[in-house]
């Protein structure tokens, strides 16, 4: 029986892998083309597609999770119904995030906020985490003898302000562009307010430190080069259009 179950364990990494990068492949080709899209060919419809873009996207991140328990699909909805409702009051009231409102780019929604966005906050914070957890993984082996002296809870403090701080730098960089697409418009002069930022930082560390709670665990290689090729999609799309 010990045997039998050390040979699953090992036939299960090369299948993670092989599915890491097929999806990365996937994802990369994608947001090639989408940005070729948008910038030689037909902004509006390539735009028009982003929800099929980020709902393939979570199936992908779903995919390639290996360790999809109830404490990560707890997140999930946490993750998912609290960028709505934080949304769904930005939106209406303006005292988080700012003045502003949705276009009709990211489609069906509830309450004059795309449904979309809830998916885009458990994408955003989950793979911002993923990616300080890779740098921590990283400097840990670079550097052992000094990361190892780091305790558990200041590593989850590093995690979670970390994985905040991309979170918040990641729409910093999206935020000029999804104007542009229409996915959204600011009031006033068009100005992004600094209060969107904080709000950002704020919710995400917030979500960020009820996952520690749960135990999410964020090691997902996809979820590092998914938030890779999503920023350098936004930056390129920034400075060209």
């Amino acid at each position: 029986m010990y045997s039998g179950l050390t040979i699953n364990r090992e036939a299960v990494q090369p299948l993670m892998q092989q599915r890491v990068l097929w999806a990365s492949g996937i994802a990369l080709l994608i947001h090639m083309v989408g940005l070729v899209g948008m910038i030689w060919i037909d902004r509006s419809w390539f735009s028009n597609l982003t929800p099929v873009n980020l709902i393939l996207m979570l199936a992908l991140l779903m995919w390639t999770q290996p360790v999809k328990n109830l404490s990560f699909y707890i997140f999930f909805v946490i993750a998912f119904f609290s960028g709505m409702l934080s949304e769904i009051i930005g939106v209406h009231t303006g005292l988080l995030f700012g003045d502003y409102s949705y276009g009709k780019v990211l489609g069906f929604g509830i309450y004059d906020v795309p449904m979309m966005i809830g998916v885009n906050w458990f994408m955003v914070v989950f793979t911002s985490a993923a990616t300080v957890l890779h740098i921590l993984t990283y400097l840990k082996s670079r550097f052992k003898q000094d990361v190892d002296g780091i305790s558990p809870l200041w590593a989850d403090f590093i995690l979670i302000s970390g994985g905040a701080v991309l979170a918040t730098f990641f729409d910093w960089v999206m935020e000029p562009v999804a104007v542009k697409l229409g996915f959204w418009n600011w009031s006033g002069d068009g100005d992004i307010p600094f209060l969107n930022y904080i709000c950002w930082f704020l919710l995400s560390m917030i979500l960020l430190l009820l996952a520690r709670l749960l135990g999410v665990r964020f090691r997902n290689p996809f979820a590092l080069y998914l938030f890779l090729i999503q920023l350098m999609f936004f930056i390129a799309l920034r400075a060209l259009i």
